[in-house]
């Protein structure tokens, strides 16, 4: 009963004999439990008997009493405790040998077996216990990260990604995009000579092109279509425009999860985030998602982590369009970003006004003082040392 059903199961399908005779017998429970009591207290009931015999034979009428102290220690001891301690702790090493002579044992008991559990099951049965196979239990999500963590076997990174995974689904495309005002990309109305200069800089493999903003956004353009043309110098104005793919539109909200489906079906790695009346909000890349899971790896990831730079005072001096997963994930702190996705929106969330000026607000265990706003936008904000140590 103590062992792991999800190793067991395991072990049964690699073909381990012993694991495939303890499952079978875990199936049906209630015949497995018979099987013991009954021959646990046959043993029991009939030790206690031949001790009194002897006893009485030995002390006369305080044999009964001798008999009784006795054969409790024994019993509670030999035949309890110290085996079943010794079971709990080392549950494959004494199920897989015992579940060879359990097999056997049931298969001549059974007559026996199930007129006791038939017994049994009928009172039991107006209390609504249902006694078939037992299935696996399924594990919810929480539970799945305390068997990550405290499993002990998984390697701390292949560990950190498993639980990532798992908080896919409490984060969406809005925590992870590049907002409106980030998006890099070609604009047609610039001047060639100025959209080729762009091109050949770029860190970027994929872009939006649009005309005047990204409001009139004409599609996505991925730079390996014109490396080649762009390469021998040959690349026209036309080139590029037949370069450019449709663009690809997501809604806001919606779960990173359901999101990475979307790309691996659509075949896409970029999408551009729109609200409800159809204005773009941000960009999303498949690399934004994976780095969810793996962390930061590509040239776009590396250069975001500039957004937030730690001075030689051990504060944080960190751009407010940083992502609060971001924060999270890489100070290992504890931002709430139930409503606000960056730094500079939940500030204005918590001031509850777009602030005039510098001004400094606590936020959990954190004094994030404002140093730079323009235009209403928080631009930078200052993480002091001796709150980061508190952390």
């Amino acid at each position: 009963m103590a062992i792991n059903r999800y190793r067991l199961k395991h072990l049964s399908n690699s073909g381990h004999r012993g694991a495939r005779l303890a499952q079978r017998l875990l199936n049906r429970p209630d015949r497995l439990i018979g099987l013991i009591l009954l021959g646990n207290n046959m043993v029991n009931i009939l030790a206690a008997s031949i001790a009194t015999v002897i006893a009485i034979r030995q002390f006369g009428d305080n044999g009964i009493w001798i008999s009784t102290l006795v054969m409790t220690v024994v019993v509670l001891i030999f035949a309890e405790v110290a085996p079943k301690t010794l079971a709990a702790l080392h549950p494959e090493r004494v199920a897989f040998p015992a579940s060879y002579v359990l097999t056997v044992l049931l298969k001549v008991l059974n007559p026996v077996v199930w007129l006791v559990n038939s017994f049994a099951n009928f009172l039991l049965k107006p209390f609504g216990v249902k006694t078939d196979v037992v299935a696996l239990e399924r594990l919810d999500r929480d539970e799945l990260r305390t068997l990550f963590t405290e499993g002990g076997h998984i390697d701390n990174d292949h560990q950190r990604m498993l639980i990532n995974i798992l908080d896919l689904e409490q984060a969406s495309v809005d925590d992870v995009m590049v907002p409106r005002g980030e998006i890099i990309g070609i604009d047609l109305d610039d001047e060639w000579a100025d959209i080729l200069s762009q091109l050949t800089q770029t860190i970027y493999t994929r872009l939006p092109v649009y005309r005047e903003s990204i409001d009139n956004v004409v599609g996505l353009l991925h730079i390996r279509t014109i490396i080649s043309k762009l390469s021998a110098g040959g690349l026209s104005f036309e080139d590029l425009q037949r370069s450019v793919r449709r663009p690809y539109f997501v809604p806001e909200g919606t779960p990173l999860t359901r999101q990475l489906l979307e790309f691996q079906g659509k075949e896409r790695r970029m999408a551009l985030v729109v609200d409800e009346y159809g204005d773009i909000q941000g960009l999303v890349t498949l690399d934004d998602i994976l780095e969810e899971i793996v962390g930061e790896f590509t040239p776009e990831g590396r250069g975001r982590l500039r957004t937030m730079r730690r001075l030689d005072d051990g504060s944080y001096l960190v751009d407010g369009s940083t992502s609060l997963r971001t924060i999270n994930r890489r100070l290992d702190w504890n931002l709430p970003f139930d409503e606000a996705h960056t730094l500079a929106g939940l500030m204005i969330e918590e001031l509850e006004e777009i602030p005039d000026g510098k001004c400094s607000i606590r936020i959990g265990p954190h004094i994030m003082s404002i140093v730079d706003i323009r235009d209403n936008y928080i631009n930078k904000v200052l993480i002091k040392p001796n709150q980061v140590r508190n952390t």
